[in-house]
């Protein structure tokens, strides 16, 4: 769910939490560190956060896109409310002692902001003190306030205040430290926040931040709690429209609200890390450039059937360790480890989770504005149908589960094959090959130049040209998800802000 700046309004993914193996993130002791659960519990509520939220929207009224405050007869309001700010701070921080060093340079770079007569904010000296990723203890909250934009929220880099929880389980601590080393993710939930995260957003990344450098960034925090509700709204209003009937384990995912957080927690610490590995073209997604969107979709599906492949991998490589362990005739409880049957019980819903989220939610949502994440939805769709195990018929879906795993991992494989051959392709040559992958599953809009065949005169000249020439739209809604994308319109907007 990765971060590419735009100026349409389509909800695209969201910022990636990518490890960096020169990082090692430095884990202290919960016991010493995490204020007590009962005064923690009630940050929500406290006098000092009210006070600084409402400071904080008192700011947002005040300040110009850029975050400054331009008008000096705003000056005095704006200073009252960055004392409020202040001072709710220096109320709060003894509840965050594992953020004691952020909370101090915060106050200044707020204090410092107000002297320079509210110019472009710049909080770069608190971004860098700021380290949840050091922290991943579950339950563990923070305090964080910057001025900053939010992604598929607000543009505008205003004051935002948020109380977020840290979700950390068992069995995710297990993973990351084995096969799925992730040091930089940060999975949250929400207790409370200001009106920049009243919206789509999901994230809460450092390159959003107000700031004087760019420094090197060591962690990204994704709300799991905003991601596993909106997939239980959507998902289940999806299978209503179209009398799927979900198969018993999927269907709780639907009314367990933790155990779908947990499922998120499992496939974006897997998606996240993909990014940077595997047989990748010299460019690598992560480096901000021009380029069609197509390519983000296969970029990001690519680490979503990563993901996917993996939960199946684990699902059976499990299922055999639990059977094998077992002797002959006795049936029961298996050997494996706790964490190890967390594993294998999240494996299945995360296989769920990929295919429904993006099958139910991502096709449908945000504008036809070059919307990547909706064709990978599109494109993840008809691979199914065309490859027979996702039937629409007679007005009703059925899916044949126990051939997906292998059909939508040959989806990845096709993916993994347009990189590896990439890497001795030009650039050029590349587009199109991805392009071809796409539209032989997906059809392209009848007028689109791509679809006709790129004229030399394109081709010779600089990429900017194939890119524009790729038209908004490029791969329309099949007559499916047009029927579907209005029956479920109200459902879609309804998660707009929307929280456990």
């Amino acid at each position: 769910m990765s971060y590419v700046a735009s100026s349409t309004q389509s909800i695209v993914g969201e910022p990636e939490v990518v490890e960096d193996d020169a990082m090692v993130a430095a884990v202290p002791e919960a016991a010493a560190e995490a204020a007590p659960a009962e005064a923690a519990a009630a940050v929500g509520t406290h006098p000092a956060w009210l006070d600084l939220k409402a400071a904080a929207v008192a700011l947002q009224a005040v300040q110009a896109k850029d975050g400054s405050v331009p008008e000096t007869s705003d000056h005095d309001a704006a200073r009252r409310a960055v004392g409020t700010i202040t001072a709710a701070v220096q109320d709060l921080a003894p509840l965050f002692p594992h953020d004691a060093e952020y909370l101090a340079a915060l106050i200044v770079d707020f204090d410092r902001w107000a002297a320079a007569d509210f110019s472009v904010p710049d909080f770069h000296d608190s971004l860098v003190a700021f380290h949840p990723e050091h922290h991943r203890i579950d339950g563990l909250r923070h305090l964080v306030v910057f001025p900053m934009v939010t992604q598929n929220g607000s543009s505008n880099r205003f004051v935002e205040a948020v109380l977020v929880e840290v979700i950390w389980p068992e069995f995710i601590a297990a993973l990351e430290a084995g096969d799925y080393s992730n040091a930089l993710f940060v999975p949250i939930r929400f207790i409370d926040f200001t009106p920049g995260y009243d919206t789509n957003s999901a994230v809460l990344f450092p390159e959003t931040v107000a700031m004087r450098a760019i420094p090197k960034f060591t962690w990204g925090a994704i709300f799991q709690d905003r991601e596993a509700a909106r997939y239980r709204r959507v998902v289940r209003a999806a299978a209503d429209i179209t009398k799927l009937e979900l198969p018993a384990d999927a269907a709780l995912l639907l009314d367990d609200q933790r155990l779908a957080e947990e499922t998120f927690v499992m496939w974006d610490l897997i998606h996240d890390r993909t990014h940077m590995r595997g047989d990748l073209p010299f460019d690598p997604f992560m480096i901000k450039q021009r380029m069609p969107f197509f390519l983000y979709s296969l970029e990001e599906l690519r680490c979503d059937l990563t993901a996917f492949r993996e939960a199946v991998r684990q699902e059976r490589e499990l299922t055999a360790l639990a059977a094998s362990s077992v002797p002959e005739p006795v049936e029961g409880p298996t050997t494996l480890t706790d964490s190890q049957q967390s594993i294998l019980d999240h494996a299945k819903l995360v296989q769920y989770a990929v295919i429904f989220d993006r099958i139910f939610r991502f096709a449908i949502t945000g504008t036809r504005v070059r919307n990547y994440d909706g064709l990978g939805g599109q494109l993840l769709f008809a691979w199914l149908h065309q490859h027979d195990v996702l039937h629409w018929t007679d007005t009703q879906l059925t899916i044949d589960w126990d051939e997906v795993p292998d059909v939508v991992v040959q989806l990845g494989d096709a993916i993994d094959e347009l990189y590896w051959r990439s890497i001795d392709r030009p650039k050029i040559a590349h587009w199109l090959a991805a392009y071809e992958l796409v539209a032989t599953t997906v059809t392209p809009h009848p007028a689109s130049a791509w679809a006709r065949g790129l004229s030399d005169e394109l081709l010779l000249g600089p990429p900017r040209g194939l890119t524009d020439a790729v038209l908004d739209d490029e791969f329309p809604l099949s007559m499916f998800y047009e029927a579907l994308s209005k029956k479920m319109a109200d459902t879609i907007a309804s998660t707009t802000g929307i929280t456990a």
